[in-house]
């Protein structure tokens, strides 16, 4: 197993509505690690979403978490933890005032698979193959703390399978998927931090996750419904209890007579 190395992007300024990120970061970069093939480009949505011109009033908030909304999962107080239209599960749908300016928040990038290939595409001009990867943090249920998810991918490999291989002791795998792109996600974020202002990261020496095309991108991270076995939420879930155990009863009531 090889060593990996991973490099805080320093020097990138403050990014503003139609700002080109390609040019910020590789100014950044040429200034610090330079380019090579096979490195992983790791960024904060944040600075997508602000060059994107996905920035609005802090008034706005409410409005906006329902527009991005498809449904409910569980709510509690002022905390709602939705799905998003991306196919996400987040705390207020992404929308988030962190590191937005001053009265403003900040939705989520419109397509981040999208924007990640785009920005890979102009990368290629420089070093070939490169992996981008954009992150935003997350919860995660049954656990404290947050980490950081990859919502947007190009040119990495999101998910490592090892089903059907042997462990040492020559029992075979079953279930073992490994998120790599999530893995890669959270690494970056032990550089980047929260209060650093350093939105990017470069990871080099994971030469055996950077593939040569683009790739299915983050929505291959994104559980189907069919397989989530908490996918109804929990207000459904409870109608659905409440509903089988009248049914069940019924039926119980209907025996006994």
């Amino acid at each position: 197993m090889d060593a990996f190395q991973v490099f805080p992007v320093v020097g990138i300024p403050e990014v503003h509505p139609g700002d080109d990120l390609f040019t910020l970061i590789t100014d950044a970069l040429g200034k610090g690690p330079g380019l090579q093939p096979h490195d992983i480009l790791v960024i904060t949505s944040k600075i997508v979403s602000k060059s994107e011109g996905q920035i609005f009033p802090s008034q706005t908030r409410d409005a906006l978490i329902v527009e991005e909304t498809v449904r409910i999962i569980a709510e509690r107080g002022k905390t709602k933890i939705v799905e998003t239209r991306h196919g996400l599960i987040m705390a207020a749908a992404g929308v988030d005032a962190s590191n937005a300016p001053a009265g403003t928040v900040l939705k989520l990038p419109e397509d981040s698979d999208r924007s990640a290939r785009e920005l890979r595409k102009k990368l290629h001009t420089l070093a070939s193959p490169i992996g981008v990867i954009i992150t935003d943090t997350m919860g995660r249920a049954w656990r404290l703390g947050l980490t950081d998810n990859a919502i947007g991918v190009a040119g990495v490999r999101t998910l490592i399978d090892y089903r059907g291989l042997h462990d040492d002791a020559g029992r075979t795998l079953e279930l073992t998927v490994t998120a790599a792109a999530d893995e890669i996600a959270s690494t970056a974020e032990l550089v980047k931090g929260k209060l650093d202002g350093i939105p990017v990261v470069l990871i080099r020496g994971l030469s055996r996750y950077v593939i040569a095309d683009d790739g299915p991108g983050s929505i291959s991270l994104v559980r189907s419904r069919e397989e989530d076995m908490f996918a109804l939420g929990s207000e459904l879930a409870e109608q659905q209890g409440y509903l089988r155990g009248f049914e069940d009863g019924k039926r119980a009531v209907a025996k006994s007579d």
